[in-house]
């Protein structure tokens, strides 16, 4: 076994360098690869890296992918709109934005990701969402699957299991699409929740959809009998061998280059700075003693980073001096909690040594950093 997976190790990375004489041991044109790790920025990496450097004329491959609990958002999403990103912080689940357009998806290790990959000329997302359904039905013939017009699978002509989205270069493309098998649905519908509000923005909205398990559906399926499934039936439409090839997506020696790739996904410049332009308008309802202040504000946000900040406060009820700084501080910042609570803390030293009024700072500051 050790000398197979060598020679298997041996051979993969000579097909997934650019095009030598080694391409005449797999000219029937197909090629099945399986991710081993579970991290969803490695994975999202490894697609990128084979669009960019595999020569798709030659070979057409499907990718084949799982990852522990992440929300993946479209290349054009803004994240504040699509999640609750506090729910996500606390149950430590990861935010990935992918480099493919579509809406948000939530994946776990009973969701499945397919990712088929050619040239742009062959490129083609209803035939591969066709040959899941195949798939499917060779595995279980009472299974009621079929596809839309959405590019989306349905089980019982009502549920989604699958959605799709793509990325189409100058002369290669890749489609993906998940596959719920035994998701965690609660976690699913409680992360794709977004609790934000006054959130304004011309980033590419999700549409809401009813989904469903196939596990549900039938107990005895898991995500290994459909993944095997759909690599039969890949190999038997490319006319290939049915062998899964094994990778691992932080082998620098297989990939040169992933780990930098890894890296750049991972940033809060990728994750939340390529946020389309959006704004927030909103009212902060802060309980103070024996009522109920109405804060109103107004925040354009670019790139990420707070541009324009409005905070309407009574008047009187901070010194104008500090609310001032806030809005000052605020204005180039990261829309984010972690930096707005070291820019108020900051601020808090500079305070004037008054209960009353650190009371009324610090529950401002609680209120901006809900926002975020």
């Amino acid at each position: 076994m050790v000398l197979q997976s060598l020679k298997n190790c041996l051979w993969l990375s000579c097909v997934l360098r650019p095009p030598k004489a080694c391409f005449w041991s797999t000219a029937s044109g197909g090629l099945i690869i399986q991710s081993v790790s579970n991290d969803v920025y490695q994975n999202l990496a490894v697609e990128d890296w084979i669009h960019d450097h595999m020569d798709l004329e030659q070979q057409q491959v499907l990718f084949l992918w799982r990852n522990s609990p992440a929300v993946v958002i479209g290349r054009h999403q803004n994240p504040w709109q699509e999640c609750n990103l506090r729910l996500l912080r606390q149950k430590n689940i990861k935010l990935a934005r992918r480099r493919s357009g579509g809406g948000t998806v939530y994946h776990d290790l009973g969701n499945i990701n397919l990712t088929f990959f050619t040239t742009r000329k062959k490129y083609e997302r209803m035939e591969n969402l066709k040959l899941v359904v195949k798939a499917l039905k060779a595995l279980r013939p009472q299974l009621d699957v079929h596809v839309t017009d959405r590019y989306d699978i349905l089980l019982d002509r009502q549920y989604k299991i699958s959605g799709t989205a793509a990325k189409l270069g100058r002369t290669s493309a890749y489609h993906h699409c998940t596959l719920l098998c035994n998701a965690d649905k609660f976690v699913l519908s409680s992360v794709l929740k977004s609790p934000y509000k006054g959130l304004k923005s011309n980033a590419t909205p999700s549409v809401p959809a009813l989904v469903k398990n196939l596990f549900e559906e039938d107990p005895s399926l898991t995500s290994e009998m459909l993944l095997d499934a759909i690599a039969k039936e890949y190999a038997v439409q490319h006319q290939i061998d049915q062998h899964i090839t094994l990778i691992n997506p932080a082998d620098e020696t297989l990939l040169p280059g992933i780990s930098n790739r890894t890296k750049e996904l991972q940033t809060w410049e990728w994750v939340y700075g390529k946020t389309p332009k959006f704004s927030v308008s909103t009212c902060l309802n802060m309980a103070y003693k024996d009522s109920v202040l109405d804060v109103k504000v107004n925040m354009d946000v670019k790139h990420g980073r707070i541009e324009v900040c409005n905070i309407d406060l009574p008047e009187q009820w901070l010194p104008p001096g500090l609310y001032s700084e806030l809005v000052k501080s605020l204005i180039g910042s990261k829309f984010c909690p972690n930096e707005t609570t070291t820019l108020v803390t900051t601020l808090l030293r500079v305070c004037p040594q008054d209960d009353e009024l650190h009371s009324r700072w610090s529950l401002l500051c609680e209120n901006m950093i809900r926002l975020m």
